[in-house]
């Protein structure tokens, strides 16, 4: 397969007729393999990924696929495009190999050959082969997304978006999911966009934070781990006393631990007596980026 180009997108925005600013001069250089794209729920993440899929216009910017010009030739853009969106519809009654090759026909797969082989070969490769002439309405979370990856891959795109693919599914399908989108980035631009930490953690060699429509960060998830090395101080505490670490320490986050709250908290040196130098994750550089700490 040949080597995807890299996806340049330059200052990309877009308000929304509300006077939501979903994206705010958004600038990235997504190269080929795994590109994790981090925010929180409604951080402007869908409508990047909407954008990107030639499905909502931008107020203004740029993006550039190698050659194409992505908000200019979207038919030529969709032609190399496969897009999972966070919400996709299933047809009753209709199986997955039907669906499939319904789908291949209107990729532009005309050859009734062509498809037969290239649905088989799919339904091979997300394991749902067993389960061709099960109708979609009964499948799983799991099963779902794999069929959903399935119908992103037809046409053997070059540039793969998948909007928070693993909502839903259990640890098992996560792995198998995870093991399939490392599989598919060793020749192909995926961006991956999620609210999850961990799915970034363990995919992506480059990523971005982005946070109310503008980018926090970009670049090696450890390079921004690197950056806070010295500079992430723990404790525990007791419930009440949140508040009032909250007001006078800069706190990236707290979760309970036995039943009490364990601090995060980022300071260039020891905060205050009680609390022990920890050595950061991705999660600590989500959160100090989020609370505008870096």
């Amino acid at each position: 397969m040949t080597e995807a180009p890299e996806l340049l997108i330059k200052n990309l925005t877009k308000t929304y007729k509300n006077g939501v600013k979903a994206l705010d001069a958004v600038s990235l250089a997504i190269p080929r393999g795994l590109y994790g794209l981090l925010g929180p729920n409604g951080a402007g993440k869908s409508t990047l990924m909407r954008t990107i899929a030639t499905l909502q216009e931008p107020d203004s910017g740029s993006i550039q696929f190698g050659t194409l010009d992505v908000l200019r030739q979207k038919e030529e853009v969709r032609k190399v495009l496969g897009y999972l969106p966070q919400d996709f519809g299933v047809y009753p009654r209709v199986n997955a190999e039907e669906m499939l090759d319904h789908l291949a026909l209107l990729k532009g797969i005309a050859s009734g050959k062509e498809r037969k082989e290239a649905v088989h070969a799919l339904l091979h490769r997300v394991n749902l082969w067993e389960h061709r002439r099960k109708a979609l309405t009964g499948f799983s979370g799991g099963m779902r997304q794999r069929f959903g990856i399935a119908q992103a891959l037809l046409a053997n795109p070059q540039l793969l978006i998948v909007d928070e693919p693993t909502a839903g599914l259990d640890p098992g399908e996560r792995n198998r999911f995870y093991n399939l989108l490392a599989e598919i980035g060793e020749n192909v631009v995926v961006i991956l966009s999620t609210h999850i930490v961990q799915d970034v953690m363990e995919l992506c060699t480059n990523m971005a934070i982005i946070h109310q429509g503008q980018v926090l960060f970009a670049g090696a998830p450890e390079a921004a781990v690197k950056s806070l090395a010295g500079k992430v101080w723990s404790r525990e505490i007791q419930r009440e006393q949140l508040d009032e670490y909250k007001a006078r320490l800069h706190v990236i986050s707290h979760k309970l631990v036995a039943g009490r709250p364990q601090l995060h908290v980022y300071a260039e040196s020891e905060p205050e007596a009680g609390f022990a130098a920890v050595a950061p994750d991705l999660e600590d550089v989500f959160f100090a980026n989020i609370a505008g700490l870096r």
